[in-house]
């Protein structure tokens, strides 16, 4: 495959189930992105992650020209090769002192994806760190089956079901630390999560979800965008991006994904439970 990523670096990533860090985009541009949440928190009279799960990649023309930076992508066709489609992105934001977490937990449980190879990568638009809510990753998980989650629903976890694998062993789990503009990489099936923010900074993430062309979705004809090369399988309608920043149709469209995310009668899709 091409790409940005070096053999060595694919060689990890195939191994370990993550990347980080990786040079992105440059800090103050990954700052601007944060102001301008910080702006639409206003408009919008509440939390845009609230709204800018799944689908955030169409709530503004930048999220969805972000989602296909060279930085990314090029990183990204060394993993999955060169026709890319983007799945979907979320908003992962903590305010400072902010005892909102992320469970460990496995995208590949609720994707609804065939075959497991997403790869998520996730822009800091803010410096994550240990004390302040960075990603965590356990190393290896990616290479074992989907995991059962229990489904908590609890309002303290930034998850759409707070969805949560119990029983792990996580003595060997990394924090994946990133300065702003950095992005670091993770396979659909390993296990993340991430703690709350002890620290008097804000720490603010955007996930993008990408896939090879030839990916199915088992969960019925859904949307996606194609990021890079060609798409020959037409398996995948094409996502409506927006006309402009907080677009209503857009808004209305991420709402909906939202619910229907959070929807009980959506069955994750877990292969055994941890021993």
């Amino acid at each position: 495959m091409t790409g940005s990523l070096s053999a060595e670096q694919v060689r990890f990533f195939d191994e370990c189930g993550y990347l980080c860090p990786l040079a992105g985009i440059p800090a103050t541009e990954a700052s601007s992105y944060a102001d301008k949440l910080a702006a639409y928190e206003e408009h919008l009279g509440v939390e845009p992650q609230q709204y800018f799960k799944i689908k955030a990649h169409i709530a503004a023309p930048w999220m969805t020209e972000l989602s296909r930076h060279p930085a990314l992508v090029d990183a990204v066709e060394s993993l999955i090769g060169p026709d890319i489609l983007l799945f979907g992105a979320s908003l992962f934001a903590k305010k400072a002192n902010d005892s909102r977490f992320v469970s460990w937990h496995q995208d590949s449980a609720y994707y609804g994806l065939d075959p497991h190879e997403e790869v998520t990568v996730w822009v800091a638009l803010t410096e994550s760190r240990r004390e302040n809510g960075c990603l965590r990753v356990i190393p290896g998980t990616h290479r074992g089956p989907n995991l059962k989650h229990d489904e908590t629903y609890d309002p303290q976890n930034l998850l759409a079901r707070g969805q949560t694998i119990r029983g792990l062993n996580d003595s060997d789990a990394v924090d994946l630390e990133l300065e702003a503009g950095q992005i670091s990489i993770h396979q659909e099936r390993t296990v993340h999560g991430s703690l709350g923010n002890d620290s008097d900074r804000a720490r603010i993430g955007l996930a993008y979800f990408y896939m090879p062309a030839h990916t199915r979705s088992t969960l019925g004809r859904r949307r996606a965008t194609l990021i890079r090369g060609v798409d020959r399988y037409g398996h995948w309608d094409v996502d409506r991006l927006p006309r402009y920043d907080l677009d209503p149709v857009s808004i209305e469209e991420l709402k909906s994904a939202w619910e229907a995310y959070r929807d009980r009668g959506f069955s994750q899709v877990a292969e055994t439970t941890p021993e």
